[in-house]
């Protein structure tokens, strides 16, 4: 079982924060430190204990750090590693939470490679639209689908570790290519997101009487939980996986024309069948254990 010397999470929000209390838990590490950008998060790392030390310092965080997580916005990443150039230890293995993988896998593994260390491309299928270390929760991935994106230059060593590392913080590894995570995210992940913010947007309106909203109960709220997710973090996303993502808005586009032909025409049955499609295929996905708790 692999006890790395020294955890290091570049960026302590919701999901670096709770990698830091679920490895702190399970003593995975020495020590478990986190790179903030703001001076007053760094009372929040220690007011929650989501890691043994936190600083504004980059170099200070990343030196003699085995395992470094990247937990930031898509955008953020490259230039991070950049500036590890000297302080990155030899052989460290170098992973992200981010929700595009084909993008990031191309610029970081070569990159991380030069600066002498590995880079493994992940996604933790968890989260939350709400920000923040003091949004961390230590059961966060438990039961939770992590995706790996090892390419044909990945050794299989640090695989493994970074494999045993999600499945000690509680997750179920799947290993997929980049471009395969890409496609089946921008169904089940970013789609989902574009529909819950155009909902927002288009039902709470104001240019609506206020009754609009009056009448938005739980159906309406549950729907739209994600759109309160941060929009920094959600522009990263769709633009690194912008090919994928327009494609998959196309096909969802086309099925809602269908929908609303056979609605024109008043098909009872056929607009009864559509609901009953949805229900079956989603009551299955449940049964089948595949919803995250």
């Amino acid at each position: 079982m692999q006890h790395w010397e020294k955890i290091a999470i570049i960026g302590v929000g919701l999901l670096g924060g709770s990698i830091g209390l679920a490895a702190r838990g399970q003593n995975l590490a020495r020590r478990v430190e986190g790179y903030v950008r703001r001076e007053e998060v760094i009372k929040k790392c220690q007011d929650y204990g989501v890691v043994d030390k936190a600083s504004c310092n980059l170099d200070e965080i990343v030196s003699g750090a085995d395992l470094i997580i990247l937990c930031t916005p898509l955008s953020q990443m490259k230039s991070l590693v950049e500036r590890m150039r000297g302080h990155l230890k030899k052989g460290a293995i170098v992973t992200d939470v981010g929700s595009a993988k084909a993008k990031v896998v191309s610029e970081l593994e070569p990159l991380v490679s030069e600066l002498g260390g590995e880079f493994i491309g992940g996604h933790p299928m968890a989260g939350s639209e709400k920000t923040g270390v003091d949004a961390s929760i230590s059961t966060l991935f438990n039961g939770a689908v992590c995706v790996l994106t090892p390419t044909k230059s990945t050794r299989i060593e640090p695989l493994e570790n970074v494999k045993e590392f999600w499945h000690r913080l509680g997750a179920r590894v799947l290993l997929l290519s980049p471009e395969d995570h890409d496609l089946f995210v921008s169904r089940s992940s970013h789609l989902p997101h574009i529909v819950a913010n155009q909902l927002a947007r288009y039902v709470l309106n104001p240019v609506y009487p206020i009754e609009q909203a009056m009448l938005c109960s739980s159906g309406f709220r549950d729907t739209t939980r994600i759109a309160s997710s941060s929009p920094e973090m959600w522009r990263d996303i769709c633009l690194a996986n912008r090919e994928k993502l327009i494609n998959v808005l196309e096909e969802f586009i086309k099925e809602l024309e269908n929908f609303k032909s056979i609605l024109g025409n008043g098909n009872g049955e056929k607009i009864e069948e559509f609901f009953k499609t949805a229900k079956r295929l989603r009551d299955s996905w449940i049964e089948q254990g595949h919803s995250p708790e």
